[in-house]
């Protein structure tokens, strides 16, 4: 019997998929558990890969006409009593402050003292907070739009954490605009939806479904939700990004009012959307392997590593300065407008060692020089995305990493794409549902099925079967061509199908 290949990540993907995602981002050193239940602590790989993504997705923003801003941590808890759907919504996850100062104990230690006049929530999310200074600014149909950004974090307080995918406090961007009417704000909801979805797919290399949320699935408060929704290796969905249409819910609560051309006093019409570090979970969980953590040339910190090979001090200085020519030559290579990002990593380790450090991070290309590398003029080149490696000359290693780096941006896209397409279905009754998300391994509940588009009628009707089988609505897809038909439990006429599945 063959030995099963092996791999840098234990247990592999197929034997415990849970516990596979959490060894990755311990072996490609992306972020620890903190002293604080449900906190983590980002490390420097992992922190560089949000930048990447914040870079990206700021640039998208201003862009479309947004500027960033900063606003309090703390809100009043009045403000969000203010808008009764997004206070219930918001309640159960909020960390509230009541006290102002510590004093010494009698006892020992400390102990709070001072309490507030007023609780302070830990910012779950803004809308409130920013809702009230938008009652200041706007006074006018000339003070609008206002397109405002912030990055920041914010506290949610989770019982059941995962790194990177759920925890209690979290880093992220909210979008928050104000509009005049309906229609302007309505076009900046659906506009947010397609940034994200562009950055998904372009990025990330991750295929994303943009559609409408249902009424139990939207945001508290908000009128429409829209979301994209990716496909995870173990086939269920990850919502990567929603865009809130709060038509005028928030501005009748806070009093955002502007005089009209005619001089009339009108409520605006307000929008947000966010995205949030789950997005690096989503990045793991689409194209990790069995050797760890496998990065998007786009996205990645440092897209070539060169690895030096020498035996004694005279080979030492003759490969270093052939590995540094080498390393600028690579850095002035440009891929999607930016100049490469190449590393030299000549720390005194075993080859071995370095290799599988490297392997385990993801990074998209490594490239090894030893001595015979400089006689023939060449290196030694691996692709992380597929493991291939193959000696190169120098004069056609520089004019084809650039390509080499598309190919592997494009490659992981279509991996993943052919993995949604190939655990996708249309199913029209109750018995075929049931057995589509019913675990195939009573010893692996993984095991189930994937995207189910269904007719469906009325949400609520579903929501026992639902419940049973832990199968949620991730949207109504915007491109659905479908016509009408009749809903897969109860029979009775329905619009559109909409994208089951389990999710995170």
């Amino acid at each position: 019997m063959a030995k099963a290949p092996k791999t840098a990540i234990s247990p592999i993907r197929s034997e415990d998929y849970p516990e596979w995602y959490q060894q990755v981002i311990k072996a490609a050193d992306l972020a620890e558990a903190s002293p604080v239940r449900g906190c983590m602590v980002i490390k420097p790989w992992g922190y560089a890969l949000w930048e990447r993504m914040q870079r990206a997705l700021d640039d998208k923003f201003k862009e479309t006409g947004h500027q960033n801003a900063y606003f309090p941590l703390f809100i009043p808890m009045s403000f969000l009593e203010k808008e009764a759907e997004h206070v219930e919504g918001f309640a159960k996850e909020c960390a509230v402050v009541t006290h102002h100062r510590l004093e010494p104990d009698p006892a020992g230690g400390l102990r709070p003292a001072g309490p507030l006049e007023e609780p302070l929530v830990v910012r779950p999310t803004s809308e409130t907070i920013i809702g009230a200074s938008f009652a200041k600014w706007v006074q006018s149909w000339r003070d609008l739009p206002i397109k405002i950004n912030q990055w920041a974090n914010v506290v949610r307080w989770e019982m059941r954490t995962r790194m990177f995918l759920r925890t209690a406090e979290f880093l992220w961007q909210e979008g928050h605009t104000v509009h005049a009417s309906r229609e302007e704000a309505w076009e900046e909801t659906q506009r947010m939806v397609d940034v994200y979805a562009e950055f998904a797919e372009r990025w990330m290399a991750m295929p994303v479904i943009r559609g409408i949320k249902t009424p139990e699935e939207r945001f508290p408060g908000a009128v429409e939700t829209l979301s994209i929704e990716a496909m995870m290796q173990d086939r269920k969905a990850l919502q990567a990004g929603t865009s809130h249409f709060m038509g005028q819910n928030f501005s009748r609560a806070q009093e955002i009012q502007y005089q009209d051309r005619d001089g009339n006093l009108q409520h605006a019409w307000t929008t947000s959307w966010g995205v949030s570090t789950r997005l690096v979970g989503a990045l793991i969980m689409t194209h990790g392997d069995d050797d760890g953590l496998v990065l998007p040339p786009r996205l990645a910190p440092a897209q070539v590593v060169i690895l030096p090979i020498y035996r004694d001090d005279a080979q030492r200085t003759q490969v270093l300065e052939y590995v540094d020519s080498l390393r600028k030559e690579l850095s002035e290579q440009t891929m999607a407008g930016e100049r490469l990002r190449v590393e030299v990593d000549d720390r005194d380790m075993r080859g071995g060692e370095k290799k599988w450090y490297h392997v385990k991070r993801g990074v998209p290309i490594r490239i090894e020089v030893g001595p015979k590398d400089l006689e023939k003029n060449a290196a030694f080149v691996t692709r992380r995305d597929t493991g291939k490696s193959q000696g190169m000359d120098r004069g056609e290693l520089v004019g084809s990493i650039a390509n080499m780096l598309c190919e592997m941006q494009r490659g992981l896209f279509e991996r993943a794409l052919k993995l949604r397409e190939e655990n996708s279905c249309e199913i029209d009754n109750e018995a075929d549902f049931r057995a589509y998300f019913t675990p195939k391994n009573a010893d692996n509940p993984e095991l189930h099925g994937g995207f189910a588009h269904c007719y469906f009628a009325d949400e609520q009707d579903l929501q026992p079967l639902l419940k049973e089988l832990k199968v949620t609505i991730r949207c109504i897809p915007q491109e659905s061509n479908d016509d009408p038909g009749k809903c897969f439990f109860t029979g009775k006429p329905a619009a559109h199908r909409g994208v089951f599945a389990k999710a995170y």
